[in-house]
């Protein structure tokens, strides 16, 4: 299978420099990555070479094709083009599959929603999600610096996005990583699945910006809480909103900003002072 990092050399200049240094420098691997159900081809994401059993279950359960019990097997294999993961389903998940419109689509890194022809395919509605998890501010500060030193492809290459699976006390039970946020939230919901990992006692930790895609992602997967180190879109916090999700986003290590769902979040030493 491809490697996901690569050594490439470089000529590096910086300000103040008599002239330019020749460097090595890690790179991620980006290659394109065939979703076939039941052998028909549905769609091509542009993801890192890893994970890619995760990144197909995550993604059959996240785009609303089938549910993470209707599938059965994947198989990866190995092409000129890329990899193929191709997801063999039961009879209700291959009905369930043939019910979605087939998308001839190129996902790029960069893009959650590439192939969608209409406003109605984009802003499909989401289910409401029950109370779900409660933490404390102190817990989710746990989870971001334990994240710090779990992503080993970001610290390799600094150009790849990381999601994590957090249980109740801000203890990281996984991470994923890959090139696409999207990508990368799409295996950490395929290898919770496959481990059998209760979504309504976690939270999730994304390295990016949270759009949209990302809230519709984590709603879909049964997580009622999601914490982003980057800024959220409108839409992504009316979606929230709107669908019950707690999201939390400009989440660094001094701290963060609660935008919806404000009630899973407790803060002790403030109820003590009130008290």
């Amino acid at each position: 299978m491809t490697e996901p990092v690569h050594i490439q050399p470089a000529l590096q200049w910086r300000l103040g420099a008599a002239g330019s240094e020749a460097i090595s420098r890690a790179v991620p691997e980006e290659t394109a990555i065939g979703i076939s159900y039941d052998s028909e081809p549905y769609a091509v994401l542009m993801a890192t070479p890893q994970d890619v059993a995760d990144l197909a279950l995550g993604f059959t359960v996240s785009e609303r094709i089938a549910a993470g019990a209707d599938v059965l097997d994947i198989r990866v294999s190995e092409h000129d083009e890329g990899l193929v993961a191709d997801v063999l389903l039961s009879r209700a998940g291959a009905k369930s599959a043939l019910e979605r419109r087939r998308r001839n689509m190129e996902g790029r890194s960069s893009c959650g929603l590439c192939g969608v022809q209409s406003p109605e395919d984009a802003l499909r509605a989401l289910p409401v999600l029950p109370s779900g998890l409660t933490v404390t501010r102190q817990t989710i500060q746990a989870a971001l610096t334990a994240l710090e030193t779990r992503q080993t492809l970001g610290a390799q290459t600094r150009a790849t996005h990381a999601a994590a699976w957090a249980d109740a006390d801000g203890r990281l039970l996984l991470v994923r990583e890959d090139v696409g946020r999207h990508n990368a939230l799409d295996k950490l919901i395929g290898a919770a699945l496959k481990a059998g990992l209760d979504p309504s006692r976690a939270f999730v930790i994304v390295t990016s910006r949270c759009s949209y895609e990302m809230v519709e992602k984590t709603v879909l997967a049964g997580i009622s809480l999601l914490v982003a180190i980057s800024a959220p879109t409108a839409l992504a916090i009316r979606k929230a909103e709107g669908a019950n999700l707690t999201l939390i986003a400009l989440a660094r290590a001094d701290g963060h900003a609660v935008f919806t769902g404000a009630q899973r979040v407790l803060d002790p030493v403030a109820e003590g002072a009130a008290a």
